[in-house]
């Protein structure tokens, strides 16, 4: 590089529009040897130094910011001792050391078939040429310059100028002395030379506290999970009991004499977990804990995918929260949000200058409903960092399941939009064939490589075989919310009981599709929030009533095919609507009302957990049988569950009306005494304790097409669940 040519790469460093910085710094034959060329903006002077700190040779001047030494040897190690107003100081050149990401790697990015690009992508802490430091590596194809900066210097775009790995679009650089706990961002010019706000890593494993920004380095060798004996049994198989707590880590318990602070993952691990244990539930699902920069968006508009939130902790902590809760025999379920992520300036959006990550057409890359951006599924890398992020928390963090957020925005083209403002697919239909393969390919990865694992899909559409398996043409998916279910039931439960005879049907209607697909009952969030009041609030009748309801629908729940999922607040019937700002109102429980929900739906968890017929049969048609389907004067219902060979029957019978019934017939396959396992108005609940005495003796008195019945007495607003005797 002759002197001219050294002055305008000096020129586009001092500019920061250096888009190959190993062309100009570091080592270079010169013709009288090997000279280092270092760029120390604002440095007064700067000198070259061996391992052991000797003066090897001082460097001048020669361009303003750009200071050239000789080197005794071609390839001799050293340092750089840089003078500057407030103090010097020593530091390895960060353009001394060589490429980071292998070829084999640069292939498999650039054909979006890396399964594991966070494990190059990101910050990673490393030793290269026995100096220790942290390797970075972005994806930004279209960038014109791509800067690291940090607090390691001075956030100056100038200083540390990444170099570009054509072939896959990466930007690398390997910076000697960055230690973990370093906050940095990426400093991009786009295509066009301009200089595009600081932007957050997208693959950082740590990120600084909201409402602050950037990103941390931290080093993943420090997540260890000692669960090896939770994984080897663990399961959320179609056959296995499954009753989720839903859980907002932030508002489920705070600390007031604190200020109000939300729980962190270690306090978390201890009182949440002992907590889901205590009321008999098999797994807490939180919602989503990657970072996110809005509280209120409750973690699901989020940036930071591979970080969890600063809110509560260190991801060791978040660690700490899943081993404990894996000793304890709870699993961990995640939501998770492919479907969509927020324009803020420090994201995703317009990455490198460019719709790097979003559709540019805002007829498939903008969500009106929500004001965010959405991912361009059929883009490979894309794709890939999606998937990768998918398998990344069931590896490293150990999580029983996804729940994947909105996926019926993602299967739909015109979801939420008017004609004119969304683009069919090339066949011209409405279904979002990119996505379709993405979800498709994301879920047989899942179930291959992580046994024991599921997904589940928030989906509300009838779309067909959402649970279903691929090659059977399905999606994949292992479970899917039953939307249809909640809305049906709810709306059945806010009528009062003199009117319930009209809309019986809201109730039987779910039967007809029951085993479409593989249920979960979600009673969750969305349920309690903007406006819609609590799930006791939705009750109707005085207070008494209320929470007879209440409870007379939590045990129809729990008897009904399906797995469960209980939002937090639920279990003990919460009067006020969810705040994510404030902890749940945990003194409800002085008053008995709601310590007797409490202690219902505990005994619900541990007799659907007894109980073979409760929940072998969840997802099988063979699993349920109508008795009482047609008594709508009466507001009756009655239904049989049934497990494997030889597991006992369980008959549930439900009376939504405030009248008590008695000598109620019904039918039943077994003689002998049918033992009431539960009962909603017992007193240990809140009820007027009317019941069967314990159990009830069969009659040879056919009836529902069974020989043998049973004539009950049906208490007010209360469901019974009733097991025969083993002989």
């Amino acid at each position: 590089m002759n002197a001219a040519e050294l002055g305008r790469a000096a020129a586009a460093l001092a500019a920061g529009d250096c888009a190959d910085p190993f062309a100009v710094l570091g080592p270079h034959e010169a013709a009288d040897g090997t000279e280092v060329r270092v760029f120390l903006p604002g440095a007064g002077a700067a000198a070259l130094l061996d391992r052991s700190g000797r003066l090897l040779a001082e460097a001048g001047e020669r361009f303003p910011g750009l200071f050239c030494a000789p080197l005794p040897q071609p390839a001799q190690a050293y340092r750089i001792r840089a003078c500057w107003p407030g103090g010097d100081s020593v530091f390895d050149d960060a353009y001394r050391f060589g490429l980071i990401l292998g070829e084999l790697d640069v292939h498999l990015i650039a054909e979006g078939r890396h399964r594991e690009s966070w494990r190059l992508l990101g910050a990673h802490r490393r030793v290269s040429g026995g100096v220790a430091g942290t390797a970075f590596a972005v994806w930004a194809p279209n960038a014109g310059r791509v800067s690291v900066v940090g607090d390691f210097n001075q956030w100056d775009g100038r200083r540390l100028p990444m170099r570009l790995r054509h072939a896959c679009g990466v930007w690398e650089l390997f910076v000697p002395q960055v230690c973990e706990g370093a906050l940095y961002k990426y400093e991009i010019r786009g295509p066009q030379g301009e200089l595009l706000p600081l932007k957050a890593d997208p693959v950082a494993f740590a990120a600084e506290h909201p409402p602050q920004t950037a990103s941390r380095v931290f080093d993943l060798e420090r997540i260890v999970i000692r669960d090896r004996p939770w994984r080897k049994r663990r399961g959320v198989a179609l056959d296995r009991p499954v009753s989720i707590y839903e859980v907002h880590p932030g508002s489920w318990r705070r600390m007031p004499e604190q200020g109000g602070r939300p729980l962190g993952y270690d306090e978390l691990a201890e009182q949440l977990v002992g907590y889901a244990v205590e009321m008999g539930f098999t797994h807490i699902e939180l919602l989503p804990i990657t970072e996110h920069p809005f509280d209120g968006s409750w973690g699901y508009q989020p940036l930071g995918l591979y970080a969890p939130t600063s809110r509560f902790g260190t991801p060791e902590g978040f660690a700490r929260f899943i081993e404990a809760a894996h000793r304890a025999g709870l699993g961990v379920i995640a939501d998770w949000v492919p479907a969509h992520f927020p324009n803020d300036a420090h994201g995703l959006g317009c990455f490198d200058g460019t719709h790097l990550y979003e559709h540019g057409d805002p007829r498939q890359g903008f969500h009106p409903d929500w004001n965010t951006l959405i991912y361009n599924f059929g883009r490979r890398e894309v794709a890939n960092f999606l998937i990768g992020n998918a398998l990344f928390w069931l590896g490293q963090y150990h999580l029983d399941a996804l729940r994947v957020d909105a996926v019926a925005s993602m299967l739909y083209l015109d979801y939420s939009r008017k004609p004119g403002e969304w683009l069919p697919n090339r066949y011209g239909g409405r279904e979002n064939l990119e996505a379709v393969e993405f979800i498709r390919h994301l879920n047989e990865l899942v179930f291959d490589e992580f046994p024991g694992v599921t997904t589940i899909a928030e989906e509300s559409t009838d779309w067909p075989g959402v649970s279903r398996p691929v090659h059977a043409g399905g999606l994949g998916f292992g479970y899917k919310w039953n939307m249809g279910w909640m809305h049906d039931t709810l709306a059945y439960m806010r009528e009062n009981p003199v009117n319930r005879r009209w809309h019986h049907g809201k109730i039987t209607f779910g039967l007809v599709y029951a085993f479409s697909e593989n249920f979960i009952l979600p009673l969750s969030h969305d349920e309690v929030v903007h406006g819609k009041g609590s799930l006791i609030g939705k009750m109707p009748g005085d207070d008494w009533q209320k929470f007879a309801n209440l409870r007379a629908y939590y045990g129809f729940m729990w008897a009904h095919p399906g797995k469960k999922l209980l939002f937090m607040g639920g279990e003990f019937a919460q009067w006020r609507e969810w705040n994510h700002d404030t902890s749940l109102d945990w003194n409800l429980l002085d008053h008995a009302p709601h310590r007797g929900v409490q202690n219902l739906v505990r005994d619900l968890n541990r007799l659907y957990r007894d109980q073979p017929a409760l929940h072998r049969g969840d997802c099988e048609g063979t699993g349920f049988e109508w008795v009482v389907a047609d008594d709508d004067a009466q507001s009756v219902f009655a239904f049989l569950r049934h497990g494997a060979a030889g597991d006992p029957p369980a008959l549930a019978v439900s009376n939504f009306t405030p009248v008590p019934r008695y000598g109620y017939r019904v039918g039943v396959p077994r003689a002998g005494c049918w033992r009431e396992m539960m009962n909603t108005d017992a007193a240990l609940y809140g009820g007027s304790n009317l019941g069967n005495a314990g159990g009830v003796e069969s009659m040879s008195i056919p009836a529902h097409g069974h020989p043998h019945s049973l004539a009950l007495t049906l208490p007010p607003l209360a469901t019974l669940i009733l097991v025969p005797e083993q002989a």
